[in-house]
């Protein structure tokens, strides 16, 4: 039997991640962004959430002129496994991926009707067995996003949205 070599993914993830939403949309804030991002294109459900307060500060800069002037930005509990973490370039190179393509710009691509790089590094994780990766900030080098593909359905990573009367 031949035995697959998993060495490329981080640890089960346990923890408060956090993310930027409209107010108005708060009781569907973990179906996950439903327009083209980095590493989704239109219509492909992708849960983009930061590390830290300051992260999702620092990713709202690169969609402040396509996001609401009203933001909150709400506490998610997140449990995910199969991650692979983009910061770690031997798992890269294990897998096939180049750095560049995930840091490479998306924007003008995807809205030309074009193919982001950053699409293929998704494509690639995903055909390895990946639920989401972790993205270094390119705004803010230190800190990093949590991009899941998949969530809360069978063997995929769980997410809860922490409800601020809970706190």
């Amino acid at each position: 039997m031949h035995k697959i070599d998993l060495s490329f993914f981080v640890p089960v993830l346990r923890g408060t991640f956090y993310r930027a939403i409209d107010p108005q949309f708060r009781s569907s804030a973990i179906s996950g962004s439903r327009s083209a991002g980095r590493y989704s294109r239109p219509n492909e459900p992708t849960l983009y959430l930061s590390s830290s307060v300051d992260g999702v500060e620092a990713a709202m800069i690169a969609h402040k002129d396509t996001r609401s002037a009203v933001l909150q930005t709400i506490e998610i509990e997140v449990e995910a496994s199969r991650i692979v973490d983009l910061r770690d370039l031997s798992a890269l190179a294990t897998i096939g991926i180049d750095p560049a393509d995930a840091a490479a710009p998306w924007q003008e691509e995807a809205q030309s009707g074009g193919s982001p790089r950053s699409w293929a590094v998704r494509d690639r994780l995903i055909e390895v067995g990946a639920n989401g990766l972790i993205d270094p900030s390119r705004k803010r080098p230190g800190l990093w996003h949590l991009v899941l593909f998949r969530w809360n359905e069978s063997n995929a990573p769980v997410v809860r949205a922490i409800d601020p009367k809970d706190s």
